[in-house]
């Protein structure tokens, strides 16, 4: 029998993980408008020390065999936080900023995927930016209706990929270099089990941020 390709068995090995992150009860709080706006600007905070792991070593991975060809500029979200941040919190939004000791825990881990095993990191930036591609739009226009943020501006640009003017497209161009990964099997299968981490991490976020933002009774 056939080998499914890689971008198929990084899915389907992820799919349980990955539905478990979406149906926290903090997102499923959140997107259903039953929190404020100040749990959205909680949870942007926590995004941003995770894009900055990811964007921060990001350079030092071009020319890596595995990694570099994902490292794309067109992705980076870390600028655009920045900016929702100042819309959301003031000029001083990183007065007083701290990641959750699950958000330090996931940043240090991609961290450590960029020091000492940069295929790791490949499970942390498909996790993450094909997410944001896909499920993160849904984030986008739920935020824009509860709260009133314009259309695809401030607040809400770290979801807005104004370079990619095709994501299908650029969704279909990631997959396949999934699939040309640099990588033999038992790397691969790593590689998978790190993408199931990577998801845990990030419900690890949820379940702190739910514990923060509990709905009253």
């Amino acid at each position: 029998m056939d080998t499914p390709p890689f971008s198929t068995l990084i899915r389907t090995a992820s799919q349980d993980a990955h539905t478990e992150a979406e149906s926290s009860s903090f997102m499923s709080d959140m997107l259903g408008g039953k929190l404020g706006v100040d749990a959205y600007a909680r949870y942007t905070e926590q995004l941003w020390f995770v894009y900055r792991a990811l964007e921060d070593g990001a350079e030092s991975l071009r020319d890596h065999p595995v990694a570099g060809p994902f490292i794309q500029p067109e992705l980076m979200r870390s600028t655009a936080l920045e900016r929702d941040l100042a819309h959301l919190r003031g000029p001083s939004w990183q007065e007083g900023l701290v990641a959750l000791p699950a958000t330090r825990a996931y940043a240090e881990r991609v961290e450590e995927c960029v020091r000492e095993w940069p295929a790791g990191y490949v499970a942390h930036h498909y996790t993450r930016y094909l997410g944001d591609l896909s499920g993160g739009q849904i984030i986008r226009d739920r935020a824009e209706k509860a709260w009133g943020f314009a259309r695809k501006g401030d607040g809400v640009r770290f979801y807005v990929f104004d370079e990619i003017t095709n994501p299908a497209a650029f969704k279909r161009g990631y997959r396949e270099l999934l699939d040309g990964v640099a990588a033999d099997d038992l790397e691969k299968q790593r590689i998978v089990a790190e993408c199931k981490r990577a998801f845990a991490l990030n419900t690890a976020v949820f379940h702190a941020l739910g514990e923060e933002f509990p709905l009253s009774a």
